[in-house]
């Protein structure tokens, strides 16, 4: 397999190395949009709170975010997974305080 050499490419393959992270605990971010429409889905099984998203995401208008609040641990991978497949945005997932995560998509049509 062929590979197209770039601008700033190095003859060798290999690539400048990026600076060292600086050791800092991990958070997780506050969301830095407020979400038009919250569907509250705490306590339910998937694929309910997908369900409820796809129901209810053409109730935003275009480009504004939907937060799904969910605590079912399917929900964490399967929401971003919907997102992909249906082309929308997800634009973060988020820890509550009192356990689940508010997931954050963006409506694209």
């Amino acid at each position: 397999m062929w590979r197209r050499r770039t601008a700033g490419g190095h003859a060798s393959g290999a690539r400048p190395t990026a600076p060292a992270a600086s050791p800092e605990p991990a958070e997780t971010p506050a969301p830095a949009e407020r979400p038009s429409l919250t569907i509250d889905a705490l306590g339910r099984k998937c694929p309910i709170p997908i369900i409820m998203l796809a129901e209810q995401i053409n109730n935003v208008p275009m480009r504004d975010v939907v937060a799904v609040l969910a605590d079912d641990p399917a929900a964490y991978t399967d929401v971003p997974a919907w997102c992909r497949l249906k082309s929308h945005e997800h634009v973060g997932s988020y820890d509550l305080p009192q356990g689940g995560w508010a997931i954050h998509v963006r409506r694209n049509y």
